[in-house]
């Protein structure tokens, strides 16, 4: 048995036990991207450092074998900042989008990419699912939104933008449900002054979370400047009071003809666990509530929206003037992140965002390999006033690009470059290699997300494949490929499941995964 310390705690392992493994069983994670359980170490990506307490050398703890009396520091500044370094270098080649642009630019992050392909698989009420994670508005705004996202869509490069709005609205419409139930109720109440577009949503995902959640507004009936500034042939009172009464049937409480003044303001904060201001635009009655504003608005974390009141936050039109309601219901989500975590005791930091590997506009010679994955086909043309039919639906959903990386979830690259505060453009030279696809059985390859950490060609090698993948050419040159010129579909015969399933990042990936 060889006895030693990870950060000062005493442990004892069997001989031959890696420091990685040495650290592990002292309940300390260290990261690592190329080491794979089943192949063993490989010493490629140098991000399991750590460092060796009697000398100060940092050492790769997935090849390093311990030894009697070891020492280990497992993170301390130098520790991270190699790391750190580590996940840039790999970055600077890393040629992919984590999210799509299209939901990089919608104010509400609405994963669009996936309600595209549920739409395109004929799977509305999953489409749907995924809309209202997001928008708890989705046939009211795919009826108003302007459509930043549209004007993010790489489609535009090929044709014309996917009608990522219309597809919004179509699962809407297609679907008069509620799609999720309430969590358990907590006991902790929040109250919601406003019931435009930003505290419908607000409201809803608060009540969802368990909070129950009262709704005040001036106007009788909820809406807010959806109701009022809106031509009914372009957004029907039907459809408004439809998706307003599923916010409702939650258990959210309506409570209109409230004229909340600054005492009124001060009995709801007494009465409410938290409250949310959304208002609308700020008048001089508001600003005596007791919060710091300025020229525009209520003073608020951009983050959080939190005020300068413990407990109180703001969103929307309360903290500056703005048409855009998708950026309100985007906000009104957002907030109860917030609200939950401060009813949790926690600080209230917002919605988790997470790295964001991008790469920019396509080149031309990328786009046939976009193509690879949809439809040479135009815009679908639809009457705005009825919008699509499910065959219309399902052909326009076909044009998306998927631009999105499959693996994004999974990724340990983007896990780590957000937990190490990563910089993608370091190292990052002005040009960059045009990237392609390969597929193969239920797979997809896509060589510039490869890091090159040789789990493919280690796995291939020990299921025995004919082929398999190696490693090709020299220096900073070599790239992960199939032997002999061979296609993919022949290096993955047999193991490209299970090959997609044990890489760090999104360069190998299961194709048709919903």
């Amino acid at each position: 048995m060889v006895h030693l310390k990870i950060n000062g705690q005493e442990i004892e392992v069997n001989e031959g036990t890696s420091v990685l493994k040495a650290a592990e069983i002292a309940g300390v994670k260290v990261p690592a991207l190329c080491y794979n359980e089943e192949l063993g170490h490989f010493t490629s990506c140098m991000l399991c450092l750590v460092k060796d307490a009697d000398n100060g050398r940092l050492i790769p703890s997935c090849s390093v074998t311990t030894t009697e009396g070891m020492s280990i520091i497992t993170d301390d500044e130098e520790i991270y900042e190699a790391r750190q370094t580590g996940l840039e270098l790999l970055l600077s080649e890393h040629v992919g989008d984590c999210e799509g642009p299209c939901q990089v630019a919608c104010p509400a992050h609405m994963d669009i990419p996936l309600m595209n392909r549920l739409i395109a698989a004929g799977k509305f009420k999953e489409a749907l699912l995924i809309v209202k994670k997001d928008i708890a508005l989705p046939s009211v705004l795919g009826r108003i939104c302007p459509a930043p996202c549209e004007g993010a869509c790489h489609r535009k490069s090929v044709d014309a933008s996917v009608a990522i709005c219309l597809l919004k609205r179509f699962v809407g419409d297609e679907n008069d449900l509620h799609p999720f139930e309430p969590l358990p109720m907590t006991g902790k109440k929040v109250a919601v002054i406003g019931a435009g577009p930003a505290g419908l949503a607000a409201a809803y995902y608060l009540q969802l979370n368990g909070y129950q959640t009262t709704l005040y507004d001036k106007n009788e009936l909820p809406g807010g400047l959806l109701r009022t500034e809106i031509k009914p042939e372009v957004l029907p009172t039907d459809v408004l009071d439809r998706e307003i009464g599923t916010i409702l049937k939650t258990g959210v409480v309506f409570e209109g003809g409230k004229i909340i003044d600054s005492k009124e303001f001060q009995s709801i904060k007494n009465k409410y666990d938290a409250v949310v201001v959304a208002t609308g635009v700020v008048v001089e009655a508001i600003r005596s509530w007791g919060f710091e504003t300025n020229p525009k608005g209520i003073e608020a974390d951009q983050n959080s929206y939190q005020t300068s009141v413990k407990g109180v936050f703001a969103i929307g039109n309360a903290l500056k003037s703005s048409r855009l309601a998708v950026r309100s219901v985007g906000q009104g989500k957002e907030v109860a992140y917030s609200v939950t975590q401060y009813l949790l005791g926690e600080e209230p930091k917002g919605e988790p965002r997470l790295f964001n590997s991008r790469f920019g506009k396509l080149l031309q010679q990328e786009i046939t390999e976009y193509l690879k994955e949809s439809v040479l086909q135009d815009r679908v043309a639809s009457d705005k006033l009825k919008g699509f039919t499910e065959e219309e639906a399902i052909a326009e959903a076909r044009r998306c690009l998927h631009c999105d990386c499959r693996d994004f979830e999974n990724c340990k690259l983007r896990d780590l470059s957000g937990r190490y505060n990563a910089n993608q453009r370091r190292f990052a030279g002005n040009d960059r290699k045009p990237m392609t696809k390969y597929f193969a059985h239920r797979i997809v390859y896509e060589p510039l997300k490869c890091i090159k950490c040789g789990i493919c060609v280690r796995m291939t090698s020990k299921y025995q494949e004919k082929y398999g993948f190696s490693f090709i050419g020299r220096g900073f040159d070599v790239v992960i490929g199939v032997p002999f010129n061979e296609t993919v579909e022949a290096g993955l015969a047999e193991t490209s499941e299970m090959v997609a399933k044990a890489c760090p990042t999104g360069a190998l990936s299961v194709k048709d995964k919903l």
